[in-house]
C-alpha cells in the first residue's frame, strides 16, 4: 500500500519480505525512481526480511539518490532491525524507530 504524507511517499509493507514475495515491493519503489522529495518504507508489520528484500531496498535507496531523493526504514521490528544491523544495511539506509520520526527531517 503507497499514500503520500506531507509530499513524502510511504509504502507500508506486511508480513515477509522474501524471494516470493519481494517483486511487489520491488514494483512498489520503482514507481518512485523519479526525483522525489523521499519514500519512507513502513515496516512494523513486516515479520521477516531475506537477503533478496535487503537488495530490494538498497536498490531502492541507490536509484533514489540518484534521483536527488531519500529512502527511509520506518518502525522495523526487532527481528527484522536484527537483520539489518548484522547486514548493514542500517549504516546504509536511515532508520528510524517509528514512521512520525521518518517523515521529519
Amino acid at each position: 500500500m503507497s499514500t503520500t504524507v506531507d509530499g513524502i511517499r510511504v509504502v507500508t509493507v506486511a508480513g515477509e519480505i522474501d524471494h516470493h514475495t519481494g517483486d511487489a515491493l520491488r514494483q512498489a519503489l520503482d514507481a518512485f525512481r523519479t526525483p522525489r522529495p523521499g519514500v519512507v518504507v513502513d515496516l512494523h508489520r513486516v515479520t521477516f526480511i531475506d537477503s533478496s528484500g535487503i537488495n530490494i531496498l538498497i536498490a531502492a535507496h541507490l536509484a533514489l539518490r540518484e534521483a536527488d531523493g531519500w529512502l527511509r526504514l520506518a518502525a522495523p521490528g526487532e527481528s527484522v532491525m536484527r537483520t539489518l544491523n548484522i547486514v548493514g544495511v542500517d549504516t546504509l539506509i536511515d532508520c528510524r524507530e517509528t514512521l512520525d520520526q521518518a517523515l521529519s527531517n
